[in-house]
C-alpha cells in the first residue's frame, strides 16, 4: 500500500529532533529545470501566477533565486518541513525512527516543484502549486510538465508491496498531476464528513487535517493493506459501509461545525 498526500503552503524550517537519515529526492533535473523557469519570474509575474500578495512574490522569488537545485544535502526532511492542515494530523516531529521508516515505504507527497516525494528528502523552502500555469517547453501547466513521470514512479514505489493499492488522500489539485493512464495500481480514495443536524457536509480544515490523521493511524498501525484502513477511528471518524464504494470509501462523525 502507498499513500498518497499532498504539501502545504506553510512550511516550518527549524530544525527538527530526529537523528534519522535524511535521503536524495528523485527528479533532480526535472526541478532544475523548473526552478531556473520560475527564477526567471518577475515579483507580478508571481503575483499573477500564484494569486498571492506583492510580500507572498517577494519572498517567493527570493526563494527561488537562493534555490539550489542539485545541492541535496540543503534542506529538511520533508515531512517536517511541511506544516499544514495535513500535517497537524500526521503530526511526523513525533514520530520515532521506527515509524518514519516505515512512513518512508509507504508514504509519498505530491509536489509542484519536486514532482514526488518520500518523507526523509530534503527539501528547501518553495511555493510552486500544483495548479499553477507555469509555461515550459513541455506545456503550459504544470500538469503537462510532470505528464506521465510521477504515475511511473508511483508503479515502481508500489513494487515489493502485498497490496499495491495506492491510497489517495491528496487534493484534486494535486492527485491530478497523477496520470491515469500511465498508473498501474488500484486507487482508493477516502472522504471525511462532518455530521450535524441530520446532514453531512465536507469541512475543509476537518477533512485536511483527517487525511493527515488517517496518514498517521496507517504508519503507527503499521498497516499493510489499504483495506485495514476502514477500522480508522481517530477524532471520532467512522467508517460508512453503506454509503461508501469500492474505490470512494465515506468517514464521518459527529457534532462539528
Amino acid at each position: 500500500m502507498l499513500i498518497v498526500l499532498s504539501p502545504a503552503k506553510r512550511l516550518d524550517f527549524t530544525e527538527p529532533s530526529h537523528d534519522v537519515a535524511a535521503t536524495y529526492r528523485r527528479f533532480v533535473d526535472d526541478t532544475s529545470t523548473l526552478s531556473k523557469t520560475a527564477r526567471n519570474q518577475t515579483q507580478a509575474d508571481l503575483r499573477r501566477l500564484m494569486g498571492i500578495s506583492t510580500d507572498l512574490a517577494k519572498l517567493n522569488q527570493a526563494r527561488f533565486k537562493a534555490f539550489e537545485p542539485y545541492a541535496l544535502d540543503t534542506g529538511i526532511q520533508a515531512a517536517f518541513a511541511f506544516a499544514g492542515d495535513v500535517y497537524q494530523g500526521l503530526e511526523a516531529r513525533t514520530l520515532d525512527n521506527a515509524g518514519l521508516a516505515f512512513a518512508q515505504d509507504h508514504l509519498r507527497i505530491l509536489s509542484g516543484l519536486y514532482g514526488l516525494l518520500r518523507p526523509l528528502d530534503r527539501i528547501q523552502p518553495y511555493r510552486l502549486e500544483m495548479g499553477t500555469r507555469l509555461k515550459t517547453r513541455r506545456g503550459s501547466s504544470l500538469y503537462d510538465f510532470w505528464g506521465d513521470r510521477i504515475s511511473k514512479q508511483l508503479n515502481a514505489d508500489a513494487e515489493g508491496q502485498s497490496d499495491p493499492t495506492l491510497v489517495n488522500l491528496a487534493s484534486q489539485e494535486y492527485f491530478g498531476a497523477v496520470d491515469a493512464k500511465a498508473l498501474k495500481l488500484p486507487v482508493v480514495t477516502p472522504h471525511f464528513r462532518e455530521e450535524k443536524d441530520g446532514e453531512s457536509r465536507i469541512i475543509s480544515f476537518f477533512a485536511k487535517k483527517a487525511r493527515g490523521t488517517m496518514a498517521r493511524f496507517a504508519i503507527d498501525e503499521r498497516i499493510e493493506a489499504a483495506g485495514d484502513l476502514k477500522a480508522f477511528d481517530r477524532d471520532g471518524y467512522r467508517f460508512q459501509k453503506a454509503a461508501s464504494t469500492e474505490t470512494d470509501w465515506i468517514f464521518t462523525r459527529q457534532g462539528n461545525s
